[in-house]
């Protein structure tokens, strides 16, 4: 275990055998007893290395042992080997050569804090959402058989990712198609595993042997001589009887052939099994169901409710945490005040979440109002239609879901809410560049693909006292379906009432007055923009700002009375193109106001995905500061400026 001088200076781990291990054939040729030392110090070095970062620590932590066993049975990369999200792929980087480069995880040019086919071959697919690797897998073995090529897949997903109906679709047509695959059940938290221990172990290994699988197969072949139903009733008596010992029928089914359950922290119980199923003549798909135990092997993670799934850096011996002092409320923690708030008036109120209960702020909500919260599970397609059965009887639900996790059940949206003009409230939380967790996580998209749907309503918030209006706003609005989009992060530091005041729908403010340049912002960068007219005015040029809250409806009047009175008018949105901007200028078009000279911009989310650095710095990089604002401004007037690096000076 790592020890430390003091919080800051983390003492590298005495890690002899690691150091020799530079790629995954290094451990190929290792003892079990020496893969046992090496899992003991992957984790040390893996505890030390997330103290000095932050990142993912706890699901790492509970695959130690399981990563070494697979890349020391397997022909990484030849054979593919897929982690479901990459939450948990720490200790698969370290052994993939990229120790060296663990202390760059989830900053600007380093390495991603999930799998990145760009990254390493090692990699052969990315996510950060869950569910997907049995359906990717599945892809990979399919075309590696009409290629005519023997390599293995492995597809490693949790059983929190089971959750999910895109893995069970996946399994089924595993099961139908008979193509050779390996899912791994990386069970760290389910109630139905039975005990593990010396029996289960015994008879993972039988159950997978090659002896078993030849008298198994053997005996299908003499079933198959009997009539169709004494054939079918044979087979599934060996399947339920396996099923019955094992606890394996749910996948049998599905048509997957159930290995285990192995204790997941032994290399002894899971190196026999993992080998006999890589030798296994039998066609098909293979299940082996793996318990661990997720932060095992460090104490704090442990005892720890979430098991140090996402943490900043912390201290290796005492387990404290680095965390900056707040200076206002989270966006996340004022939308549960305000949710709470209204639940307490109005009994309707009822509140989904899809696996992310204190990421959504829910968990409070859940602990005030126990039987009118739901958390579904990794399942966002549900919780949205669950939300329309709910809405269709009179209550209120608050459908409170990551703007990127929200694009995994965009149908559900359209089809089910949208088609039915049902009042479904969507509070889309992480909307906007979320820094360390990349591409995958950015709330880019909302804006556009909700933009486009009839009878929708969207907001913007922004500041948190803009949040709790909405709120209101939302609890308040029965005609169809609400959005409500905010950031990551800290507030601004209002004073809050205890509860927020309904807007009137489709009607947005003036910051400040001006009459040569507006500023038209939609969410939290109308911060930046006052900060821009700051700019502008202290050059002469009288600057309006206003803020829209609303990207649907628009505000009309507000927007013509910018168009007509102003210069420049500049729209402001972190979000993608296509989104608020766009509809602006269709608008403009459409009412002919583009025709009497004004100049107008939109700025918006570049057209690239951004990787994992801070929000600070994706901000500047898209445009969206004050500093890119005023330049914009200026430019539309014909007015020199500099560009965004500050270097040179630039003419529109």
């Amino acid at each position: 275990m790592t020890s430390t001088t003091d919080s800051s200076t983390p003492t590298p781990p005495h890690t002899p055998l690691l150091d020799r291990i530079a790629r995954p054939s290094d451990l190929r040729n290792l003892s079990i007893e020496q893969l046992t030392q090496l899992s003991g110090e992957l984790r040390a070095e893996t505890i030390h290395s997330v103290s000095r970062t932050g990142g993912h620590l706890g699901a790492g932590l509970g695959v130690v042992e399981l990563t070494v066993a697979l890349h020391h049975v397997f022909e990484t990369p030849t054979d593919r080997l897929i982690w479901d999200v990459g939450h948990q792929c720490y200790p698969h980087k370290i052994l993939t050569g990229r120790r060296d480069r663990m202390s760059t995880i989830r900053q600007k040019d380093g390495l991603s804090g999930f799998t990145l086919r760009t990254e390493s071959e090692y990699d052969p697919f990315g996510a950060g959402h869950s569910s997907t690797s049995i359906s990717a897998g599945l892809g990979m073995a399919v075309a590696r058989d009409f290629a005519g090529r023997d390599n293995h897949v492995i597809a490693v997903i949790g059983d929190g990712s089971m959750s999910a109906g895109m893995a069970y679709e996946a399994m089924n047509n595993a099961g139908a198609l008979k193509s050779r695959l390996i899912v791994i059940l990386n069970d760290n938290d389910m109630s139905i595993a039975p005990p593990v221990g010396a029996m289960s172990a015994y008879l993972s290994r039988l159950l997978s042997s090659k002896s078993y699988m030849g008298i198994r197969q053997a005996l299908k072949q003499i079933a198959a001589h009997f009539p169709k139903p004494l054939e079918v009733a044979a087979k599934r008596a060996e399947e339920y009887t396996r099923g019955m010992v094992t606890g394996g029928t749910l996948f049998e089914e599905l048509g997957l052939y159930y290995v285990g359950p192995i204790d997941g922290h032994r290399i002894e119980h899971l190196v026999p099994v993992l080998r006999n199923v890589r030798d296994s003549e039998a066609k098909g798909p293979f299940l082996i169901h793996v318990v661990t135990q997720k932060g095992r092997g460090y104490a704090p993670a442990e005892a720890s409710a979430d098991k140090y799934h996402g943490v900043t850096k912390f201290d290796v011996v005492s387990g404290t945490q680095a965390k900056a002092v707040a200076k206002a409320p989270s966006y996340t923690g004022v939308f549960a005040k305000a949710l709470m708030a209204e639940a307490a008036a109005d009994d309707k109120i009822v509140a989904i979440t899809a696996a992310m209960p204190s990421g959504t702020g829910l968990d409070k909500f859940g602990e005030k109002f126990p039987t009118r919260t739901f958390d579904v599970g990794i399942a966002e397609q549900h919780a949205v239609t669950f939300a329309g059965g709910l809405a269709t009887e009179g209550y209120k639900p608050f459908c409170a879901i990551y703007s990127t996790f929200l694009q995994r059940a965009y149908d559900q949206v359209v089809h089910d809410i949208a088609v039915q003009n049902l009042p479904v409230r969507f509070a889309m939380d992480r909307a906007g560049y979320v820094g360390a967790d990349g591409a995958t996580h950015q709330g880019s998209f909302d804006l556009a693909y909700l933009g486009c749907l009839p009878n929708f309503t969207i907001m913007a918030a922004a500041d948190e006292l803009e949040l709790m209006h909405m709120v209101a706003t939302c609890a308040a609005h029965n005609s169809g379906p609400i959005a409500l989009r905010y950031p990551r992060g800290e507030g601004v530091g209002l004073e809050l009432p205890a509860r927020g005041t309904p807007l009137e729908v489709g009607k947005g403010r003036v910051v400040r007055e001006g009459n040569k340049i507006a500023l038209l912002s939609l969410g939290t960068r109308l911060a930046e923009c006052l900060k821009a007219a700051d700019d502008l005015a202290a050059r002469g040029l009288s600057t309006t700002v206003a803020d829209a809250r609303f990207a649907k409806p628009l505000d009309a009047d507000l927007i013509n009375r910018l168009a007509d009175n102003h210069e420049v008018l500049v729209t402001v949105e972190e979000g993608s193109s296509g989104g608020f901007g766009a509809a602006v200028l269709q608008y403009l078009a459409g009412v002919g106001r583009l025709d009497k000279g004004l100049k107008i911009r939109t700025l918006c989310m570049p057209d690239e995905f951004l990787e994992h650095m801070k929000p600070e710095d994706q901000l500047q990089h898209a445009g969206l500061t004050a500093p890119n604002i005023a330049a914009t401004a200026l430019q539309a007037l014909g007015v020199a400026t500099v560009d965004r690096a500050g270097e040179k000076p630039v003419r529109a």
